[in-house]
């Protein structure tokens, strides 16, 4: 893998010279970071998009068979990398609709080294990670609708930027998982519209990179904290009626 960070270059001798000019990658920070946050596979994927994928956009699109002989995998195995890229938030995902679809990949900007500026997100492309982001959260219906399409659209139109949606989108996930978890209403984010204090919240006191890779992790943490609570009390409500159901007989 051809990937070259600071460190690299300010240690290398003046009389160095590569023996080939293209095809590199700036595998810095924003690379680095995703190290402890995905698995083995999964990074190597997330490599393999990134010395592919697009400069100008952080764009790259293949099907799934293409991935499973570029990383010597299964289409299964690459199928679960696939999602764990996109549930760890590393990158937009939109998948084919079959398995000769291509699977269209859009790097986040956090883990993405070159500038992009406003105009490298189409209309397309900012719905589509807003509603990428909205459905990984765990805690809404699990739909994005027309509705949802068009506040998206809206927040578009006023320039809002894509990361600070993402990041109010994390924020209110965190609390509502909390509440959740707590005692709170389990009643599902049903809308978009949800969040929009929060945008607004953020316009004036954005959050820090790294405070933002917190709320990734923490949503993360908290939504198989969830997923294990509803679980476990869906098995003592069924053991429950089991035993009433006995002893009635």
């Amino acid at each position: 893998m051809k990937v070259m960070n600071d460190n690299t270059m300010h240690s290398c001798p003046g009389n160095l010279r590569l023996k080939e000019r293209s095809g590199w990658f700036a595998a810095g920070n924003s690379f680095r970071k995703t190290l402890p946050l995905l698995s083995d596979g999964a990074f190597k994927m997330f490599a393999y998009v990134c010395l592919e994928a697009d400069r100008q956009t952080g764009k790259y699109q293949a099907v799934q068979t293409e991935l499973a002989g570029a990383l010597g995998k299964s289409r299964r195995i690459i199928g679960k990398y696939i999602q764990e890229l996109g549930r760890k938030g590393v990158c937009n995902i939109r998948m084919g609709k079959n398995q000769h679809a291509r699977t269209r990949f859009e790097v986040r900007e956090e883990y993405w080294p070159y500038q992009r500026t406003s105009e490298d997100v189409s209309h397309d492309a900012y719905v589509e990670a807003v509603r990428s982001t909205f459905l990984s959260l765990g805690c809404t219906a699990g739909k994005f609708n027309a509705h949802d399409a068009r506040i998206a659209d809206q927040f578009q139109q006023r320039h809002i930027p894509l990361q600070q949606i993402q990041d109010a989108l994390l924020l209110g996930a965190c609390r509502k998982l909390i509440s959740m978890l707590n005692g709170g209403s389990i009643e599902p984010i049903a809308s978009l519209a949800y969040f929009q204090g929060l945008i607004a919240e953020l316009r004036d006191h954005p959050i820090p990179a790294d405070y933002r890779e917190y709320l990734q992790r923490k949503v993360g943490q908290l939504k198989k904290a969830w997923t294990k609570q509803s679980t476990d009390e869906a098995t003592k409500r069924r053991c429950k009626d089991m035993d009433c159901r006995q002893a009635i007989q």
